[in-house]
């Protein structure tokens, strides 16, 4: 076993939410060395052909990356890591809400701008042999396509992608999605805490909602409050001095101020660590894909890894 790979224990957590074999008597590659190559790429930031031989042939390891982040296998296996710590109570529904952005490297433009067919359906197409077969590139989500598409945008920062995340009160990431790196923090609010979903171990419905937001100045618009309230979802979240003066020169017409609660608000730092976390992963703070659907399989193995390893 190499520095950074699966330990027997972790191994043991994932091995039975893998999916199996070909049903027409083709096998995958050994999956748990081919998940080490992954999270070996994941680790350093290597160009795929360098990884090393122990890894197995670089092509396999590549391409059932990009088939996981494809048809929602490494999604999937993040779910079930996190329904199995909320059976047993792992999980502090107190959760805060930030952003990241990550800097692009040049190799991760010039994806192609054709329109995405759908995903095909989990075992389909899969080969006879040891080595995955080729996944066409109209084999990958619907969307895509061209600088936005792909989740890719000019900010100060130069050309970069911006990661949104909920992080449990525990430093893990619960769920993130991304968008280029000009697009603001606010508007993106109702969208990430829309991923949150932690499926039941027995009956009932994914978990869905968080006890409390925490959130800093950037998501404090009015939309996002009546968000939080039709939801039932308690939040705290500081007001902007502009929005406080506005309130104020309307006199009754205002409302009432927002209540705030600086001794929780403490509690935000939590999503910092968990960004922290995540860009421990050389692939995740520098991206080098040109596919966001890949890019944010990269981001899913590393929260899994971080809940495996939390």
């Amino acid at each position: 076993m190499g520095r950074g790979d699966l330990t027997n224990a972790e191994w043991d957590r994932l091995e039975s939410f893998l999916p199996r074999g070909g049903a027409r008597g083709g096998r995958w590659s050994d999956h748990r060395r081919v998940i080490n190559g992954v999270l070996y790429r994941v680790r350093t930031g290597v160009q795929w052909r360098d990884l090393p031989e122990r890894f197995g042939p670089w092509e396999t390891v590549y391409k059932r990356h990009r088939r996981w982040s494809a048809d929602g296998t490494w999604k999937m296996l993040l779910s079930r890591i996190q329904a199995a710590e909320d059976a047993a109570g792992g999980i502090d529904w107190d959760v805060s809400v930030d952003s990241t952005a990550v800097r692009a490297h040049q190799h991760a433009a010039g994806a192609r701008k054709a329109s995405a067919a759908a995903v095909p359906e989990k075992g389909a197409g899969r080969g006879t042999n040891q080595v995955d077969p080729v996944l066409p590139e109209t084999g990958r989500p619907a969307g895509g396509g061209g600088q936005i598409g792909e989740c890719l945008g000019r900010s100060r920062g130069g050309f970069t992608t911006k990661i949104h995340l909920v992080a449990e009160g525990r430093c893990r990431p619960l769920a993130f999605v991304l968008t280029p790196g000009h697009y603001g923090d606010g508007p993106q609010l109702e969208r990430v805490l829309e991923q949150v979903s932690v499926p039941r171990t027995g009956v009932g419905r994914p978990r869905t909602r968080p006890d409390h937001v925490l959130a800093d100045k950037a998501y404090t618009s009015r939309k996002n409050r009546r968000y939080l309230r039709r939801r039932g979802i308690r939040h705290t979240i500081p007001e902007r001095l502009d929005q406080q003066r506005h309130r104020q020169n309307r006199g009754s017409r205002g409302g009432r101020p927002t209540g705030f609660d600086s001794e929780r608000y403490k509690k935000r730092n939590t999503v910092e660590r968990a960004i922290n976390r995540l860009k421990g992963f050389r692939a995740v703070a520098t991206r080098y894909e040109k596919r966001a659907y890949i890019y944010l399989g990269t981001v899913t193995l590393a929260a899994i890894m971080i809940w495996l390893r939390t």
